[in-house]
């Protein structure tokens, strides 16, 4: 259903993209916008048990699209560094599709919101809290199930760790 990435040996195991998930802050979801041109916009995500939750405002451009068609891709980058001497870049980047829906029940929204806010608020508990229920009722969270994941990194990253082991 999904492409294979055409240069496999710059493929990251499934175990690296999901660390790179869990360690990151930002990313850009992309949607199929108005009049049939793709929107993408950044934003800051959790990545949890094979879901992105990210939040957002009730009303806008994300939301209709997503409700128009859940069908969405995510992308995070985790390294990009120029090269310039090499006339390339270090980069390292997952990408992932799946079917995004926005969190209807209560108890799904909560549980969704408290794992955002602890990734970005660790050792806030009680504000965090506080800051949830205050907010509760003036955004939507959003919950992105992996349908596919693809990690992939620079052939010259590769390169050097294959350096480094022989």
């Amino acid at each position: 259903m999904f492409r294979e990435m055409r240069r496999r040996k710059q493929l990251l195991p499934e175990e690296k993209s999901v660390s790179i998930l869990e360690r990151m802050t930002s990313g850009v979801l992309a949607v199929m916008g108005d009049n049939g041109y793709p929107y993408a916009v950044p934003l800051s995500y959790v990545y949890c048990d094979g879901k992105l939750y990210f939040h957002s405002a009730k009303t806008g451009h994300k939301i209709e699209a997503i409700i128009r068609n859940e069908k969405v891709s995510f992308c995070v980058i985790e390294q990009d560094n120029v090269v310039p001497e090499e006339y390339t870049t270090y980069f390292r980047s997952v990408i992932v599709f799946g079917k995004a829906r926005i969190l209807t029940d209560d108890k799904e929204k909560r549980k969704a919101m408290e794992i955002l806010a602890e990734k970005y608020s660790p050792s806030q508990q009680e504000g965090r809290l506080q800051e949830i229920e205050k907010s509760f009722k003036h955004f939507v969270m959003i919950e992105l199930l992996v349908e596919s994941m693809t990690g992939k990194e620079a052939i010259g990253l590769v390169r050097k760790v294959e350096q480094g082991n022989k």
